[in-house]
């Protein structure tokens, strides 16, 4: 395919692109925004995006679409690339894309005080603004938190005990190769295969997103479930007589596993210096605008999280590996066939 053909069919792939300005959204015929964001997260942007602009006066556009095809896309247009921020979901995305050299270094003392260690790049070309735990969760008219293995609960579900109560993600998630490949860092990968079959064992029901698993549980058609925490508490927020708890896992032990939301400063963007006061914003000031919406835990540990999320409670947490998830990933899809996990 000719390069002018690839860039085509390489924009086709986007979502129409968004863009606002201090009061909305821009029409045809408005000036072009300060900043081009590439976005595959999908998490009320808006309201986020838009106190940033009243607060700065710098207007913002985002395009959306799939990590993958929005980091092709940098690429593909190369120096003529209109995006100043790349922004994704999973850390193993925000590394590939470092790895790449899409990003550009950054050099913030703000960043480097508002983001732990593990959450950014040390090389400072990207970094975590959004957590995300995958933690258990479960019917308690079934299950007692003393019935799960506290040194490592998801290597637990691998056991007997649990055969014909579990539901999960399908292996094609990113949720379910990111937990697999931190897995394989933590242990090893004989040993993370057998956990892995040991869940196949159990007869665990796959489930296509985790609001269908969080509806399993609470209708009781399995006992246990793998889920990424804003999704209980979106569904609780909506109806607080949702019949699931949360379990946070592997407390005794690694910790719980999470993941990130993040960006970075696109290497050929003409507007790098206020790219990364977007950044920087969204680390600091921004960072309840940001995460609220979603439920998602700050990075920033002077941040509060929001009352639903703060009802779950403090948990220790995985340190997190972006480069494991991100190098270890095709080892995770290897090992969930391996293992005849769907």
């Amino acid at each position: 395919m000719t390069r002018p053909k690839l860039l085509a069919a390489l924009a086709a792939l986007a979502v129409p692109t968004m863009a606002l300005t201090g009061c909305g959204v821009m029409g045809i015929g408005q000036p072009k925004a300060d900043l081009q964001i590439y976005s595959a997260r999908h998490y009320d942007l808006e309201g986020a995006f838009g106190e940033f602009q009243d607060q700065t006066g710098i207007s913002v556009e985002f395009i959306s679409g799939d990590d993958a095809e929005l980091l092709e896309r940098i690429k593909a247009e190369g120096e003529n690339s209109p995006a100043d921020v790349f922004m994704t979901v999973d850390a193993g995305n925000l590394w590939n894309a470092a790895r790449q050299d899409v990003l550009a270094p950054v050099n913030s003392a703000a960043l480097e005080e508002a983001v732990p260690e593990d959450l950014r790049d040390a090389q400072g070309r990207w970094f975590g603004l959004a957590m995300r735990a995958r933690t258990l969760t479960y019917n308690p008219d079934k299950v007692s938190p003393k019935d799960f293995d506290q040194v490592d609960s998801y290597a637990g579900l691998a056991d007997k005990k649990w055969k014909g109560r579990l539901c999960m993600r399908d292996a094609t998630s990113a949720y379910t190769q990111s937990l697999v490949a931190s897995l394989i860092d933590l242990h090893g990968y004989d040993k993370t295969l057998k956990i892995v079959e040991g869940w196949v064992a159990n007869d665990v029901q796959i489930m296509g997103n985790d609001v269908l698993l969080l509806e399993a549980i609470d209708a009781g058609s399995c006992d246990v479930g793998i889920n990424n925490h804003y999704y209980l508490a979106r569904t609780l927020a909506d109806n607080p007589d949702l019949n699931v708890k949360l379990y946070w896992a592997s407390q005794q032990g690694a910790g719980t596993h999470v993941n990130i939301s993040g960006a970075g400063v696109v290497a050929s963007s003409d507007n790098p210096e206020q790219a990364q006061q977007l950044i920087e914003w969204l680390a600091t000031t921004g960072q309840n605008p940001f995460v609220d919406g979603n439920h998602e835990y700050p990075v920033n540990p002077e941040a509060k999280p929001e009352p639903v999320i703060a009802e779950f409670g403090d948990f220790k947490r995985m340190p997190l590996n972006a480069e494991a998830y991100g190098d270890l990933n095709a080892k995770a899809i290897e090992l969930l066939a391996a293992a005849d996990y769907k």
